[in-house]
Formats: C-alpha cells, structure tokens, sequence
C-alpha cells in the first residue's frame, strides 16, 4: 500500500460552479492511507489558490506544450482512459468526453463520491481545456482538443463495493483494453497497475495489450510507485510494448516514489501535479498515474500530428527524443529521459510508416529485470535539459483554494 507522510496540514477548496465561491477547510493528522482498486493514498495537504491553478500547471511548460500547440492540440485522436469512470460534465472537459463502457458493472454511480476521481484527475491531464472566458480558468491538458474514451475498469476508494469486486471483476481490465481498442482508441493510458510483492504477469492482460498494439493502439501505462518500497515490478507496465511512464519533479529530479525497473521508457511530471475533480474542486496530487497521463496527452499530439506512425515508431521516437537523458542514455529511473513531443513530432516528419509491430522485450520479459540502480539524482533546471487486483498510482494531496468562507471538508 502506498501511504504518504505522517504530519497534519490545513486545505481549502474552490467550487468550479457558476454559484457563490466556497472555501473548505480539511484538517488531516498522521498517514491518512485509502485503497481504490488496490491502493491510493491522500496525503497530508498544504494550502494553494484557485486563481493560480493555471500558473501552477508546471508541467505544461516542462513539456514546451506552447511550442507543440503551433502545430496541433491533438484533434482528431481518441485516448481511452481506462480507470475508475470519467465524469463528462466536468467544466474542463464538457465536450470532450465521449460514450464509454462500465467493464465492472455494480459500485459507486454518477453523482456519489466515490465515483470517477481518479479517471476524471487522468482525464483533465490528457485533455481538460479549462473553462470561463478565454478558457482562463482550470486545467488545461497536455492534449486538448483530444477526445476522452472512458472505461471503467476498478472502483475508487470508498465504494462500498469494493470487497465484492476483489472476487468479481475478473478480467475487466483486459476485456477493458480489448473493447477500447475495437472502439476507436488511438491510445490507452492505464494509469494503474499492481507493484505489490505478489505481482505477476497475467496471460490474458498481455494478450490483450498485444491486441492493441497489433490494431495500431498506443498503450502507456504508470512505472509504479515502489521507488521507497523495494522497486517490485508493475503490471501492465512491465508488458512488452507499453510505453512506461516514471515521474520526475518540476526539477527534471526522479521522484523518490517512481518505481526504477528495466521497462522505464521516459519519465514525466508526477509531482505536484494540479488535477480536477468531479466535486469542480482542484486537487494536488504525486504518481505515475500522473505522469502516464502526460505522457499519453503527449502521444495524442504526436498522432495528430502523423497518424500513420506505429506502437513501436512513437515508443522508439519518445526515446530518442527525450530531454535530459541520464548519462549513459538510459536508466531505470527515468528510462530514455524528459519526455519532448515538440521534438518527437519534428522528428517523426522524417520517417515512413511501417508495418505494425509491437515492440516487446523477447522471452525474459517476465523476468526479475536488473538491479535498480542507486544513482543520486541531483536536481537538474529544466533549462539545460490495476492490473489485477491492485492499485491505482495517483496519490492525491492538497484542495487547491479561493478566497472565501470556510467549512468542514472531508473526502
């Protein structure tokens, strides 16, 4: 279970609405650990404010998304966003979100709150467009004018339902990669995955990924969060093909939480992250479930751009594209590097589409993999360049804020 920091903090939030501002007031001591699939964790907030939530957006700078938006915003591409649900009526994706399917089928339903967090947070990563006038306010997604598939693939923490789905689900996220890609996802980001001591490789969920690949269908997924906790491998990150997601800070330094394994492709923003939330609140939360959804946003600009690449053509592009490269062009920490679509998108104006193939790792994929290496990660300016039963790897933190009167919140 991933379970954030022992201290106590204060938070308020802003309601989105088109009512009077409401500012709440949270008061949370000690490690405040919650399961949404298999584990996610709220940690101890810390206070920010709703009329810089734009400002605080770190990652679309680090992701040079003001270079990249020249050329396109991702119109045209679908990304499947298979999670815990999506809500459509969110101001900052109303529009982009289209007709998905419930692969678990009992739980939570729109409206009670323990429905779509953690989809809707992944959602506005990839293609939030913000809202108000001039679309000033609220998240702006890396991709937005994208369109959002939702599948709903595990339950969010405090379903009542959860128990029963532990026995129940079955093969919901394979069947849920199946039908996206039958379903006109050009992507799917899977910003969950099982980095417990007793993950393993499930035959049907490999099948699957290798379905879509083979149909054409990006799949990114989040490298875990075991970076403190011993660097056990990730399921569905660890499949061959998968584009696997680590997390770095606004520094370009590998997040501590970030799982370090063989199969790390690029890294991405996955801390401090300022996400949105069914509630019209704004969140600040840490993970790779954060960073796969960058970079997913990141591979729709690159299919808009050159819709005839492949799976294996854009994971080998991101690689070879990469800012701030570790020195010796790869590691476990952060794999090939910074994400850059920017470059990647250049870059791909120089090649031929080939026949589909999906890049996998050969027979000792299922393997242990390396030793995590121990390097220091020194912080470095951006200047100079769940699968099975297991858990979702966003870690939400604190209720961004505007001015107003206060009240108990609690989640």
């Amino acid at each position: 279970m991933n379970t954030g920091p022992s201290s106590a903090a204060t938070t308020t939030a802003t309601s989105t609405g088109s009512g009077p501002v409401k500012t709440v007031l949270t008061r949370r001591t000690g490690p405040l650990a919650v399961l949404l699939g298999a584990c996610l964790a709220l940690l101890p907030p810390t206070a920010a404010h709703a009329d810089s939530i734009r400002a605080r957006q770190w990652a679309l700078d680090a992701m040079h998304t003001q270079e990249v938006w020249q050329t396109t915003k991702g119109k045209g591409v679908t990304v499947a966003v298979l999670d815990t649900g999506v809500e459509p009526d969110h101001p900052d994706l109303a529009g982009n979100v289209l007709d998905g399917k419930d692969m678990v089928g009992f739980g939570a339903e729109p409206g009670d709150r323990a429905w779509a967090r953690h989809g809707t947070a992944m959602a506005g990563i990839i293609a939030g467009h913000g809202h108000g006038a001039g679309n000033g306010d609220g998240v702006m997604g890396i991709a937005p004018e994208a369109k959002i598939l939702p599948v709903r693939v595990i339950l969010e923490d405090g379903d009542p339902a959860r128990a029963k789905a532990r026995s129940t689900r079955g093969n919901a996220l394979a069947d849920g990669i199946r039908w996206a890609a039958d379903h006109g996802a050009d992507v799917i980001n899977l910003s969950l995955g099982d980095d417990s001591k007793s993950a393993h490789p499930e035959a049907g969920e490999d099948e699957a990924v290798q379905y879509a690949l083979k149909k054409g269908t990006v799949v990114v997924a989040s490298a875990g969060n075991g970076g403190e906790k011993g660097d056990h491998i990730s399921y569905p990150a660890a499949y061959p093909g998968v584009i696997a997601a680590t997390a770095v800070d606004r520094y370009g330094t590998r997040a501590s939480f970030s799982t370090r394994r063989w199969y790390a492709t690029v890294s991405a923003p996955g801390d401090d992250v300022i996400i949105a939330d069914p509630d019209h609140k704004y969140y600040e939360g840490w993970g790779t479930s954060a960073a796969a959804a960058f970079v997913s946003g990141a591979v729709a600009l690159l299919k808009a751009a050159h819709p005839g690449l492949t799976p294996a053509q854009i994971k080998k592009l991101l690689e070879d594209t990469a800012r701030n490269a570790p020195a010796d062009g790869r590691d476990d920490s952060r794999g090939y590097g910074f994400i850059d679509p920017a470059a990647a998108i250049k870059k791909a104006a120089t090649l031929k589409p080939k026949n589909l193939q999906a890049a996998a790792y050969g027979e000792e994929y299922f393997g242990s993999g390396p030793d995590a290496a121990k390097s220091d990660d020194d912080a470095t300016s951006w200047t100079a360049g769940l699968a099975g039963g297991a858990g979702v790897l966003l870690l939400i933190a604190a209720v961004v804020v505007l001015r107003g009167r206060r009240e108990r919140y609690d989640f």
